[in-house]
């Protein structure tokens, strides 16, 4: 067996920055040392997409990702789609939206059957799948159906901080009503499992921070965290062996995870964790999408439409969620391991 892993590669909106921090990505020779990178989207846009990133490389095509060459220099593709027109860089269309959805599960069954170790996905844009008349409104919903998953979470990670969401496109006035005892002790459990099997680490510390300020200060700014969010550290506690605590004042928390304290911090809605985690990695974050069978991991950022085309593009997220792809397929291969 190759001891790099083949990690595929979706292109994302071909119309936002995907295409050149694809390029910019690869352009790095030490990449090709760790893993085997295949680009799964159009080659006329990633040829497009060169004069932006600065770099041209050879594009090689194939059908059969296991025997295609991975070198510095050549960028192995799989094109699932039918090849698109000439875009126009920042205009989503209905045939632009048709093919990333293609990309995308075509990524999903490759990794579901084992022909990829990981996918790496690159932005999408909500509008251009509406406009190719698609079910889903982002990643995450597509990627639970294609590979039957009802048990999913967000994780947005760094080497500084690691927050996962209980509730995530929603409403501020709605988080409340959504929040459960179930569910939040679900997310919980699913990010200790996630920490031990997808990150290596043994007997995680995981923090739980309030919905409220000061954490409801005893029920004086509300009682959620009586209520729910105690009840259900009680009930993790009593399904894992990770060291849970909580619930922390959320002004506090993000501070003693970033020093070190913590693996991880569970939050009860988006920007509660968002806003942390991008003033420390908004460069470099990863987004890695919990629960699913297969290994994925993305960008935390969007398509850029402003800078599409540019070279303006920066490639950290990228170049970090190929590393975090790599390290977790390493770490489930370690554990499956004899």
């Amino acid at each position: 067996m190759n001891p790099r892993p083949l990690i595929g590669i979706t292109m994302g909106d071909p119309v936002g920055i995907g295409p050149e921090i694809i390029l910019m990505s690869l352009a790095q020779a030490p990449v090709y040392e760790t893993c085997r990178p295949l680009v799964i989207g159009d080659p006329g846009v990633l040829s497009q997409a060169m004069a932006a990133a600065g770099y041209a490389p050879v594009i090689h095509m194939t059908d059969t990702p296991e025997t295609a060459v991975y070198r510095p220099g050549t960028i192995s593709m799989f094109s699932p789609a039918p090849p698109l027109s000439p875009v126009t860089w920042g205009a989503p269309t209905a045939e632009t939206g048709a093919a990333m959805e293609t990309w995308i599960t075509t990524a999903v069954d490759m990794a579901m059957a084992g022909a990829i170790s990981a996918m790496v996905t690159c932005p999408i844009n909500k509008e251009a799948l509406k406009m190719a008349g698609s079910a889903f409104a982002g990643h995450t919903e597509m990627l639970a159906q294609r590979t039957g998953t009802g048990r999913y979470a967000m994780m947005l990670a760094g080497n500084r901080l690691r927050v996962v969401l209980v509730t995530i496109h929603t409403s501020l006035q709605s988080v409340p009503g959504l929040l459960s005892v179930n569910a939040i002790a679900d997310t919980i459990l699913l990010t200790t499992e996630s920490l031990e099997t997808r990150f290596g680490i043994n007997t995680p510390k995981i923090a739980v921070a309030g919905l409220n300020p000061h954490a409801g200060e005893s029920g004086m700014f509300g009682d959620e965290e009586s209520r729910l969010i105690t009840p259900a550290i009680e009930v993790a506690r009593g399904k894992t062996e990770a060291a849970i605590t909580g619930p922390w004042p959320p002004d506090t928390v993000f501070v003693k995870a970033a020093a070190g304290d913590f693996d991880a911090v569970v939050c009860m809605y988006h920007d509660q964790g968002l806003i942390p985690f991008k003033l420390l990695h908004f460069e470099d974050g990863v987004n890695t999408t919990l629960g699913l069978p297969i290994i994925r991991t993305s960008v935390d950022h969007g398509t850029a439409y402003d800078i599409a085309g540019t070279g303006r593009a920066d490639c950290r997220s990228l170049t970090a969620a190929i590393d975090m792809a790599i390290d977790q397929a390493a770490c489930l291969r370690k554990r499956s391991a004899p």
